[in-house]
């Protein structure tokens, strides 16, 4: 499928988390009692309040702050990277401004991502849930075959069936020598900058470098040339 997918129709995307509260002495009281039995496995070694960090990556406990798209549009300057981000301090504002995307460009009916089947594509899905929102068509999974779903993940690909190990796209743009910029920030510190700094902006920027960087491997893993010089916003 990955030689056969039809550029013009993939939708790359990357979603930034954080907890809906900073820090877990700020959760109500039934919410501590049910993130405590949740993450009762992780409390081994480590005291509730500490295994919290971890509250971004749950969808009952976090909300998303940024969505970043991007496609790969074929002009007479040949190939670019189109950007598209949404980012916003309500999550119901940013999802339905995405969900209107969707509905606006029905051309994109493939979306791909990185380690997104197990977690980008089910965290938006429940997200939209949570605020009352419909799936769209592109990422409901209700009813269909397995054949009928067209969703990729460059994880999964590069696993080739061995499900032991995580492999994350920064190691991946390591081994295929693709250019990534140097960020000051990484995912581990996205709830800071958010909460700390209020600082949204630099959020969607370190997003979009991954969409960026998710675009290049993608093309790698086909055996295409990446991109040079590729953001077009």
């Amino acid at each position: 499928m990955l030689q056969k997918a039809p550029l013009e129709k993939i939708l790359f995307l990357d979603i930034e988390t954080v907890p809906q509260y900073y820090q877990f002495s700020e959760l109500p009281n039934e919410a501590k009692q049910l993130y405590e039995a949740k993450t009762k496995f992780l409390q081994k070694e480590n005291s509730v309040e500490e295994v919290y960090e971890r509250a971004g990556i749950y969808a009952e406990f976090g909300k998303i702050i940024c969505i970043s798209v991007g496609y790969i549009h074929e002009g007479v300057l040949g190939r670019q990277i189109r950007m598209k981000s949404f980012y916003h301090e309500d999550e119901e504002t940013l999802l339905k401004q995405f969900v209107r995307l969707l509905e606006d460009n029905p051309r994109f009916n493939i979306l791909c991502g990185h380690n997104a089947k197990e977690f980008d594509f089910p965290f938006i899905c429940r997200r939209l849930l949570i605020n009352g929102l419909r799936i769209p068509d592109v990422l409901d999974l209700a009813g269909k075959k397995p054949w009928e779903i067209s969703h990729l993940d460059t994880m999964e690909l590069w696993k080739f069936g061995d499900f032991k190990a995580y492999t994350s796209l920064a190691l991946l743009c390591y081994v295929f020598n693709i250019p990534t910029p140097k960020d000051d920030i990484s995912g581990a510190d996205v709830a800071r900058v958010y909460y700390e700094d209020k600082d949204l902006e630099r959020i969607k920027d370190y997003c979009e470098k991954d969409v960026i960087a998710l675009i290049q491997l993608f093309l790698k893993m086909r055996n295409e040339p990446i991109i040079k010089n590729p953001v077009n916003h």
